[in-house]
């Protein structure tokens, strides 16, 4: 397919996106949320007294307030085989007792404006009995270390592993070469440009509690706060998300805000509205990553990889969030080893509480942290044991297809050899020594570094989409997955238009709204274009399949006497045809004989089951290093990707971008820092977490192989995910090959300017 400039754009440059907080409601209440100021303490008592004087607030609530009218606690979703049984520490909308973590909502102010809520937000008075904090996950279970929950003596959540350990142990004891990495794979905030918020109303008449929020899985929240927290038939609680300014996995997650809006849009009969301030946000949304790996790589004579070894501890925050151990557990596993041949992996995993904010999904969810693993291994391999980095890639890397891992995944197509090839071509590693000895003389250090990715897309293996054929002539879709930026109101009408041969300006996307789509698995796992847009192809094909049977008693012929092209079925005899717009309006009328009923040749579709996709890809990048002040300087990125058939090259650019923006964003600045004795949030602001700059960026060089997969009728494989999990070995091994000289082959992210000059320094 060809480009198309995105639709949403012209609102959104001309500021008439419509975010929640630009939603106003007649006679709306506001809400604020007292936090803790503690990282862990009991809670003695809270004094609701002055609050309750300021003029305008309606009433200040406690934990004590959601239990009387039997509030349930948040669910932690995921599911998986577990060596030690998961820890499901309850959390609650409000701390009931105690506090674990720095933001941890203790308080719920009700007010007729903001600013009279935020005035009682701060004159409740909280009597804590502050309590020693852990926030190292590495020291957590460890003797000595408080307990956050009782039911957790060791702080231990769950304990995980997967793989064949003895036939891995066996490869490792025939393997010329084993090298070892102890990797951090940094906890980092999601820090969309659009803060958290929502809009919680409640309808009397129906007893129907409806919740307008930024979210991007509106269908999976309305579940959990049907099933988990309120104990009510999901069809009274209905959720809708307009615009979305970005998610990136964080927007998935029900929250404590929603239940809070919920109960108080229910408990004063009028529309209660809550926005997240910045530091709101950092301290008391989600992270993402915070994962410590011992990792081993077995090697033969000739560098053929053997076996792969990984330990992770993965820090869960103080509470166990819906998707949290996901990322460590169930999706780890789908891309460890990325794209190399290595016929063993043993895994193991531990998941840890500690005193800080709860971690979820952030783009990629566990596959980043997969693919970091394998990457590094591969450059101290090369580093060590004489290998050339490129080189030693192309030997191992998959190569016959269908593939299966050690993991069991089936790997059905790719071109991952010819991927790396012209990626080294790409950012010239042939006369990258001349660029070298140049800066050399200028008293600078350049350095090239190469890394692969495999992504596992899919999220949940269900979805379902419906085309409807209104009266007026315009077709209407609904699809279960929600764009949070990513265009799809231009893509999913481009596949409709060339499908259905009709104008793009007729027709009408919906989406994020529990209303008026039946069911739906929401935006995650790089999965909207696999499962959202490929679900709607099949829609669409079995709506014209109807339409067909329909168009052939209207032009009196055999139905396989018909053709389709351009919006039209016409007889193959003569030159008589009839739009699908006409033969849907006419499958509803009873006259005609088509049995479709009242309505017409109108489809859902669900697809219960689907398979993963493997977007794929390798990049390059070129840094210089001032060895005198630990500066960096991004001088080049290359990008050489496989994401299938591409529906709109330009957007699939755009969100490959963003995601390589935020990996080097990770790899080189963004850093989520607690205070060690206290639990106290230390990077609580932008002014102290340090997101990359757009001047920081060279101009990104994107190059597309497209293999088509099997695994939809799209032939598409998902970009979403893509930059964000190649950008972070890529940075590393660029920075550590112009380390070369002081002979450090290893070093943590962020690497910052300052972490930088100590190791040179360190080294000299």
């Amino acid at each position: 397919m060809m480009s198309t400039h995105r639709f949403e754009d012209e609102r959104f440059l001309r500021g008439t996106g419509r975010y929640v907080a630009d939603i106003n409601l007649e006679n709306q209440l506001y809400a604020k949320i007292v936090r803790s100021v503690h990282g862990h303490a009991n809670i003695i008592n809270v004094d609701i007294s002055e609050a309750l004087m300021i003029e305008g607030v309606c009433g200040v609530y406690i934990e004590e307030d959601l239990a009387k009218d039997g509030v349930g606690p948040l669910p932690c979703t995921t599911k998986f085989s577990a060596e030690q049984p998961l820890v499901l520490a309850e959390r609650f909308a409000l701390a009931r007792k105690k506090v674990r973590h720095v933001g941890d909502p203790i308080a719920l102010v009700i007010a007729e404006t903001e600013m009279a809520a935020q005035e009682g937000a701060e004159l409740v008075l909280v009597d804590y009995e502050a309590l020693p904090v852990v926030v190292n996950p590495v020291h957590a279970p460890l003797d000595g270390s408080p307990a956050i929950w009782s039911t957790a003596p060791d702080n231990i959540a769950y304990r995980f592993k997967k793989g064949e350990q003895k036939k891995t142990l066996v490869a490792f004891g025939q393997a010329a070469h084993i090298v070892d990495l102890d990797i951090e794979n940094n906890r980092v905030m999601a820090l969309p440009i659009e803060p958290r918020a929502g809009i919680g109303e409640y309808d009397e008449q129906n007893d129907i509690m409806r919740l307008t929020c930024t979210a991007q899985g509106v269908h999976a929240i309305r579940e959990q706060l049907a099933h988990s927290v309120f104990s009510l038939d999901e069809e009274r609680i209905q959720i809708s998300a307009p615009d979305v300014g970005g998610g990136f996995g964080l927007k998935n997650f029900l929250f404590p805000e929603w239940v809070l809006l919920l109960w108080a849009s229910k408990k004063y009969k009028r529309a209660v509205k809550w926005v997240a301030d910045r530091a709101e946000d950092h301290s008391a949304s989600l992270h993402g990553r915070d994962i410590r790996t011992t990792a081993k790589l077995a090697l033969d004579t000739e560098g053929r990889f053997l076996a792969l070894q990984a330990k992770l501890t993965a820090n869960m925050g103080a509470y166990l969030s819906a998707g949290g151990p996901n990322a460590s557990t169930n999706s780890a596993p789908t891309a460890m080893g990325g794209i190399y041949k290595i016929p063993f992996i043993y895994m193991e995993s531990v998941g840890v509480f500690t005193n800080t904010t709860p971690i979820d999904a952030y783009r990629g969810a566990g596959k980043p942290e997969a693919n970091f693993i394998i990457e590094r291994l591969i450059d101290a391999a090369a580093s060590r044991c004489g290998f050339d980095p490129v080189e030693l890639r192309l030997l191992n890397a998959i190569d016959e297809f269908p593939h299966e891992t050690a993991f069991g995944m089936r790997i059905d197509s790719g071109s991952f050899r010819e991927n790396i090839q012209k990626a080294s071509e790409y950012i010239e590693k042939s006369s990258f020594s001349d660029r070298k000895n140049r800066a050399h003389g200028k008293g600078l250090l350049r350095g090239l570094g190469v890394g692969c990715f495999l992504e596992t897309a899919r999220g949940a293996p269900q979805e379902g989409a419906s085309i409807t054929f209104t009266s007026t002539g315009r077709i209407e879709l609904r699809v279960g997955t929600e764009s949070n930026g990513q265009g799809h109101e231009t893509t999913f009408k481009q596949i409709a238009s060339t499908r259905l041969g009709v104008p793009i300006k007729t027709l009408d996307y919906i989406q994020a709204d529990t209303e008026q789509v039946s069911i739906g698995f929401g935006h995650g796992g790089a999965r909207s274009m696999h499962m959202g847009a490929g679900t709607m192809a099949l829609a669409i094909d079995s709506a014209i399949k109807k339409a067909a049977s329909v168009a052939a008693i209207l032009l009196q012929t055999e139905e396989r006497e018909l053709s389709f092209e351009k919006g039209l079925f016409s007889t193959n005899m003569d030159e008589r045809s009839i739009s699908i717009g006409e033969v849907a309006l006419a499958a509803r009328n009873p006259d005609i004989g088509t049995g479709f009923g009242e309505n017409g040749i109108d489809t859902f579709y669900k697809r219960e089951e689907a398979p993963f996709t493997f977007p794929n890809g390798c990049h390059a990048a070129e840094v210089e290093i001032d060895p005198d002040t630990g500066s960096i300087s991004l001088i080049n990125y290359v990008m050489v990707d496989d994401y299938g058939s591409l529906v709109n090259p330009v957007l699939t650019e755009g969100q490959l971008h963003g995601g390589v923006a935020q990996g080097i964003g990770q790899a080189l600045e963004e850093f989520v820092a607690f205070d060690p004795d206290s639990g106290q949030l230390l990077s609580g602001s932008l002014m102290d977490y340090t997101a990359p700059r757009a001047a920081f960026f060279p101009f990104f060089k994107a190059h597309f192989n497209q293999i088509p997969t099997e695994a939809n009728v799209l032939g598409v494989k998902g970009v979403g995910q893509a930059g964000c999990i190649a950008a972070p070995q890529v940075i590393t091994h660029a920075v550590l090959n112009a380390l070369e000289k002081y002979n450090i082959d290893h070093i943590q992210m962020p690497i910052t300017s300052q972490s930088l000059w100590r190791s040179i320094r360190a080294a000299q």
